[in-house]
């Protein structure tokens, strides 16, 4: 599909193309219409989604035809470039703990470079991946499939967008489902503010008591405090000498990113716990170990992701605050929920040097829109559960779903029947509740050959 390179002055530079792709509906005679998904980040991809949604959902899947999208500047659309593999390493390379003037100027400077590398490789595509500019793709989409509505699934970012698309284009909506609530209601730069302290809460209110209740599996100490000083201790000692595995070189920041990546769903938490140890007994762990290990470190993000994150996230909305307010905010969040807030000031700094934005201010009030249902688990990392709720508050008519004992990140299709039946009876029989709703979460998992 060729969209234009900006809706506001379209013929201005070149087209772009979103790749799009769409599962047809399994059962053509009780076709309702047109699902369309999109993926979060914002940076993800979304167009092999479709099939696997269907699959998991097979009552839905016959229903509609299932369709998803690259997002402008994304995967096989029109993509984004901003920093070569060696750059994007480099970014993630260093301490982000260390508050020495010299490691503060390297983060400003590697941020500076980072949007260097946007604007002269991207030049004005950069400035053009917005969520507003995004939505008006969606909605030529719609069209090229001949339908006057769509039903919308959304997690993660994709909440953001479906929001704006339902804002600007409210008659095209028939249902929707945001799942795993961005705070739309504000700016990116509030809503990246709250995720220090939820990442941090996820990580010691969820994971650290877990590892600590299974102490007999992974030796990783008999209480969420011993287990938080375990992990602590081995992150001084990467800081100290790094290791190395292979090509990949695991330091602070890679224990770091490889924690957040795994407190967005519980399933994760094994695997995580296998590496602690691993990391912890690393002289005597098997080959297969050091390979799993290696294969769980460098799955965190990409260029590419960070190009298309950078971008949207600079340009939607404005950021505020010179730099002696963002080193001051950051050692305090570094100092308070380290695990994130120590990040703070690279990517803050990103968008203080990004050029002014003018995208349009969108504000999200739900005016003309059917009930939409909203996900939200109470210990959310990356879309936390404050947020959700600014967020259902701005979109009036709304009914939020609070997964409680959770703090899985996407809550459609996680193994909940209770969500996942009022997911189904709204997207198939248009039943939402007629109030907020609450479902309880299952339990966490259980190391493997251990019983509950």
């Amino acid at each position: 599909m060729t969209v234009p390179r900006d809706w506001h002055h379209p013929g201005t530079g070149a087209d772009l193309t979103i790749a799009v792709s769409r599962h047809r509906a399994a059962g053509p005679a009780r076709r309702r219409g047109v699902l369309m998904m999109a993926a979060g980040g914002p940076g993800a991809s979304g167009l092999t989604r479709p099939a696997d949604f269907a699959a998991r959902s097979p009552a839905v899947g016959a229903a509609y035809d299932v369709v998803g999208f690259d997002q402008r500047g994304v995967g096989s659309s029109t993509p984004a470039q901003c920093q070569t593999d060696a750059e994007f390493r480099d970014f993630y390379a260093h301490d982000f703990r260390d508050r020495s003037p010299a490691a503060l100027r390297g983060v400003l400077a590697r941020s500076r470079q980072l949007v260097a590398g946007c604007l002269r490789h991207g030049g004005d595509l950069v400035r053009r991946l917005t969520t507003d500019q995004a939505v008006r793709d969606m909605d030529l989409f719609r069209a090229l499939l001949g339908v006057r509505k769509i039903t919308y699934y959304g997690p993660s970012y994709a909440t953001w967008l479906g929001a704006y698309y339902a804002t600007e284009f409210p008659q095209r909506i028939e249902r929707a489902v945001l799942d795993s609530n961005e705070d739309f209601s504000g700016t990116w730069q509030h809503a990246r503010g709250g995720l220090p302290k939820s990442f941090q809460r996820r990580f010691e209110q969820d994971f650290l008591p877990w590892i600590a209740r299974y102490d007999t599996t992974y030796h990783y100490g008999r209480t969420a405090a011993d287990a938080k000083a375990r992990w602590e201790a081995r992150r001084r000692a990467l800081h100290e000498r790094p290791l190395t595995v292979g090509a990949l070189t695991i330091g602070p920041n890679q224990l770091d990113n490889t924690t957040i990546q795994s407190m967005y769903n519980a399933r994760q938490f094994p695997q995580l716990a296998s590496a602690l140890r691993a990391l912890d007994d690393w002289p005597s762990t098997t080959p297969a170990e050091r390979t799993r290990v290696a294969k769980l470190f460098t799955s965190y993000l990409s260029p590419g992701f960070a190009a298309v994150y950078s971008s949207v996230t600079c340009n939607d909305t404005p950021w505020h605050g010179d730099l002696d307010y963002w080193l001051d905010r950051s050692a305090k969040d570094t100092a308070a929920s380290p695990l994130v807030g120590a990040r703070e000031l690279a990517y803050a700094a990103t968008c203080m040097a990004w050029p002014v934005s003018d995208a349009p201010r969108v504000r999200v009030t739900g005016r003309g829109l059917p009930t939409t249902l909203m996900l939200n688990s109470v210990h959310d990392p990356a879309t936390y559960y404050e947020g959700a709720r600014a967020a259902h508050r701005a979109l009036r008519g709304s009914r939020l779903v609070t997964v409680t004992g959770s703090g899985d990140h996407g809550q459609y299709q996680n193994d909940n029947a209770c969500v996942d039946g009022i997911v189904n009876a709204y997207l198939l029989d248009g039943t939402a509740p007629d109030h907020d709703v609450t479902c309880a979460a299952g339990p966490l998992p259980v190391p493997s050959g251990r019983r509950r």
